[in-house]
Formats: structure tokens, C-alpha cells, sequence
């Protein structure tokens, strides 16, 4: 029944959002800023509806550490969906995410996506995977944050698929701090169980900031790494019930 609800809710929702995308573009015209303000409050607010449908609890941790006077790379582990609802409701700053290229085929939600700055990643052509990793340049020296999941899909063990270390030239390139994200928690509202969704308890925790250009060498050279074992040990730590 859960899992019929949130269908309905993203059936209305959809509908809704032909009209309001004409009220977006006249806006965009005016400020683009302010249009991306406006499709990221309306993206989130739809989500903290699927989340309250969901029965989802979540918690977070660590909100202080994110800078509000800059743009950053949130760096963080994959294994949800929810991943995305849980990241566009708690983040403090405008910011797209980095998804797969195939999600561009679904009407309306490339729309929405293509509004909040979002970037599809073409994991088969590097070419591409470079623009993408330069639009991501721009978009962050324009002051808009970048959510990438370097696993570059979902992983539901107990540990994270390697990180890819292009994914960090975003940060390296523009200047930006790094945010370590660790996410515990969501593959058990979905994932664990498909078809159904199912009430659960979540974990969105933001680490302190990482400076690239802070870190020795060695630390630089394999700068995926050197979060992912952040993250890993955020995780670690929420699993324990450790403050």
C-alpha cells in the first residue's frame, strides 16, 4: 500500500509540474539563479513528501560542517535511490547531483534535473565522462555545489565499491573543499525488499571539510581513496551507535 501511495503522490506530482515548468522558464528568463532556487525548493519539498510516505526516519548529522559561503563536492557512498531524497532535503546550498545518462529518458524528471543543474554521467565514453567533469568545473566556480557517488553504482554489502578518482577532479580543478557524505540506512527502505517500499531508519552524515590542496603528495595523488576511508569510517562509527 506504501509503495502505491508514493506512486500516486509522483503521478500528481508530475502532472503539476507541466504548468509550473512554464512559471520556471519565465523565471529563468528574469534570474537564473532564482529559477534554480525555486526548482530545488519545490524538487525537495515533493521529496520530504516521499519521505514522510515512505515512513522513513532519518537522521542527520554534522549540517555545521558544510561552508554556506561557497559551493563544495559532496563525496559520498551509494546505496539507494533514497540516497538522492535523503541528499536534496538535508543539503543547505543549491546543488545537482551526478546520475547515470540512462535517467535522461524519463519525461518530466530530466526536466526538473536539467533545471537543478544536475549532470548525467556516460560511464561508457570517456570523452563524455571529461565534459561532464567540466561542466562540473563551471558549475561549482559558478556557486553551485556538485553530489557525486564515486562508486558509480549502487553497492549494497557492507563495503563500498572502489572510488573512482576522476570523480575528485571537480574539486582539484575548481578549488573547492570536498564534503565527505557517509548514508546508512536507505537500501532498507527500497533496495532490500523490491518491489516494496518499506518504513526504516536512515543516516545522512556530512564530515568536516577536506582542502586538496592541504594534503601531502600521496594524499593528493590518490584523493578517492583518501575520502572514501573518511566516509568508511563515518560509517563504521553510525553502525556502532557511536556519537
Amino acid at each position: 500500500m506504501r509503495t502505491l501511495i508514493i506512486l500516486l503522490f509522483l503521478i500528481i506530482f508530475f502532472l503539476i509540474s507541466l504548468p509550473v515548468f512554464l512559471y520556471e522558464i519565465i523565471l529563468g528568463k528574469i534570474n537564473p539563479r532564482k529559477k534554480v532556487e525555486s526548482s530545488q525548493r519545490i524538487v525537495s519539498g515533493a521529496f520530504r513528501v516521499v519521505a514522510f510516505l515512505s515512513g522513513v526516519r532519518y537522521e542527520v548529522k554534522g549540517i555545521e560542517n558544510i561552508p554556506r559561503d561557497q559551493a563544495v563536492l559532496y563525496v559520498s557512498n551509494h546505496r539507494s535511490y533514497f540516497d538522492i531524497v535523503l541528499g536534496y532535503i538535508t543539503v543547505p546550498n543549491l546543488t545537482g547531483f551526478v546520475a547515470k545518462k540512462e535517467i535522461k529518458k524519463v519525461p518530466i524528471l530530466r526536466v526538473w534535473m536539467k533545471y537543478l543543474n544536475c549532470l548525467f554521467l556516460d560511464r561508457d565514453n570517456m570523452r563524455e565522462g571529461l565534459k561532464m567533469i567540466l561542466t562540473g568545473v563551471d558549475l561549482v566556480k559558478q556557486g553551485y555545489s556538485v553530489f557525486i557517488s564515486p562508486e558509480g553504482t549502487r553497492s549494497h554489502g557492507t563495503d563500498m565499491l572502489p572510488f573512482k578518482e576522476g570523480s575528485m577532479k571537480i574539486a582539484e580543478k575548481s578549488g573547492c573543499p570536498i564534503i565527505p557524505v557517509a548514508i546508512s540506512g536507505t537500501d532498507d527502505i527500497f533496495e532490500n525488499h523490491i518491489p516494496w517500499i518499506r518504513r526504516a531508519h536512515a543516516t545522512i552524515e556530512y564530515g568536516k571539510p577536506v582542502y586538496p590542496d592541504s594534503l601531502s603528495k600521496e594524499e593528493r595523488k590518490f584523493l578517492g581513496s583518501y575520502v572514501q576511508n573518511i566516509i568508511r569510517s563515518m560509517l563504521e562509527k553510525n553502525a556502532d551507535g557511536s556519537l
